[in-house]
């Protein structure tokens, strides 16, 4: 495990055993304690923390510079042009919601299902749906062209008369998402309660004393607290589960109660909720793999935890491809021509190498998870997680530009071609959301406290010998 690529063959052999995914033996409360705290309170902070926040906040600039530019000029700066009138925006949107998915099934779903692997990678990865979300939310407002007018999606007492077309999923997608996001920050937050109460008695600043004891809201740790933050946190639970399928069913119903050949398929929402989960996970796993070996956490983020993440990646995947196959069975099935035009143009039409290579990246490349030597191999979990989130990002893609770009008429046939400041913008959110993730490893901890505590007692079980 040293160098990052093969684990040893005991530990391998491990993940094929039954014992409970928690933390390695030879911990105690105060050595957990110690370890994630200190990530935090350390008074040195890593020459490698600064070099990748500075590339990180170099690209938020960028980000900067695009919206500012576009909205002195407009959404003519963008590629977009008849008939493609929905392009990068619209497929950034959709491409962050769905990483933004695997936060919340690893905190709300697993933790009503009892899945105690969680533990390890749940505060981060609802970190990483708080950051998701965020820059999701940039690109609708974006590409209205007018975002000081976004209060008109709401339906507030107004003289003009004007009320926002409720059967538009447009706007069903602005309640779906700040839900989402609201509820998200509640359960991120609330969860974070009792170790910031930690690092409020650890740190050795008093201002650190005091914003994290703001922050921690008066927690002693009595037994009224701990009833009441179980309640709450459940509660939650309870509130993200159905959100987890409610917000990506919302999102695909943009394209799904259109008309356009390539949009107007029932197969949609499940399609697109296990794309979310799909790509969720790999991001998951592209932020986990790198975390454990910097901070030296391979005795918290495990390899059964990176093993179960690359079997949900992989199951989540067949139904991916599922949906890839049912798409070109009904274009066959349906005898639609036009259905039938759609299918031909995908796969030898002027984006026809796009949708090959969203076939290589989604389908094909993480086929390779069946074998357990690959996914106890680090570097090759962290590039096929990279291969699935290009390849998620290609579906979108084809998805929006390659329905949109040749519809019924071949009069109004277009072409679409990305401009520099839609890659700038693509960039800089990208920036953007590692900056974020910079700031909250630096200031919160990466791992819950108290969870990793209460698994110390299974912690004492003997790995079996090789």
């Amino acid at each position: 495990m040293a160098n990052g690529t093969q684990i040893p063959r005991d530990e391998r052999r491990s993940l094929s055993s039954h014992l409970p995914p928690v933390v390695q033996p030879g911990h105690t409360m105060a050595s957990v304690t110690d370890k994630i705290s200190s990530v935090v309170l350390t008074r040195q902070t890593p020459r490698a923390w600064f070099i990748g926040l500075a590339i990180s906040f170099s690209l938020t600039m960028l980000l900067l510079v695009a919206v500012t530019y576009l909205l002195a000029k407009g959404t003519g700066i963008w590629g977009v042009n008849i008939p493609v009138a929905w392009a990068f925006a619209i497929i950034n949107f959709v491409w962050w919601i769905g990483i933004g998915h695997a936060g919340t099934l690893i905190s709300a779903i697993l933790l009503l299902l009892r899945q105690e692997w969680r533990t390890s990678i749940n505060r981060f990865a609802e970190a990483m749906t708080l950051f998701a979300v965020a820059c999701a939310g940039l690109y609708p407002l974006l590409h209205m062209g007018r975002p000081w007018l976004a209060y008109w999606l709401f339906p507030y007492p107004n003289t003009m008369g004007m009320w926002p077309q409720f059967r538009s999923p447009l706007v069903w997608d602005v309640f779906a998402v700040s839900t989402y996001l609201l509820v998200s920050l509640l359960f991120w937050f609330i969860g974070l309660i009792p170790d910031l109460a930690t690092l409020r008695d650890r740190s050795p600043s008093r201002v650190g004393r005091f914003v994290y004891g703001l922050l921690a809201m008066g927690w002693r740790g009595s037994a009224r607290h701990w009833h009441r933050y179980e309640m709450a946190y459940l509660l939650l639970a309870g509130l993200s589960t159905p959100l987890v399928v409610s917000v990506h069913t919302i999102v695909s119903f943009d394209f799904a109660v259109a008309q356009l050949p390539g949009w107007h398929a029932t197969v949609f929402p499940p399609y697109f909720v296990a794309g979310a989960i799909y790509a969720g996970f790999a991001m998951v796993m592209i932020l986990a793999i790198p975390l454990r070996r910097f901070y030296g956490l391979q005795d918290f983020v495990t390899m059964r935890h990176l093993d179960n993440m690359a079997r949900i990646t992989l199951a989540t995947g067949m139904f991916v491809a599922y949906g890839y196959m049912m798409e070109t069975f009904m274009a066959w099935y349906s005898g639609s021509i036009f259905e039938s035009a759609l299918m031909t143009n995908r796969f030898s039409g002027p984006y026809a190498a796009w949708y090959w290579a969203l076939l290589v990246f989604n389908v094909l490349i993480p086929q390779a998870l069946w074998f357990t030597r690959v996914r106890s191999s680090t570097v090759a979990l962290f590039l096929i997680a990279v291969s699935v989130s290009i390849g998620m990002w290609l579906e979108r893609f084809i998805i929006v530009v390659v329905s949109l770009h040749r519809d019924f008429l071949p009069s109004s046939w277009g072409m679409y071609y990305p401009t520099f400041w839609d890659w700038a913008m693509y960039l800089g959110s990208i920036g953007l959301f590692f900056s974020l993730l910079f700031l909250f490893l630096r200031f919160l901890p990466m791992i819950s406290i108290f969870e990793m505590r209460t698994l110390l007692p299974g912690a004492e079980v003997k790995e079996e010998n090789p």
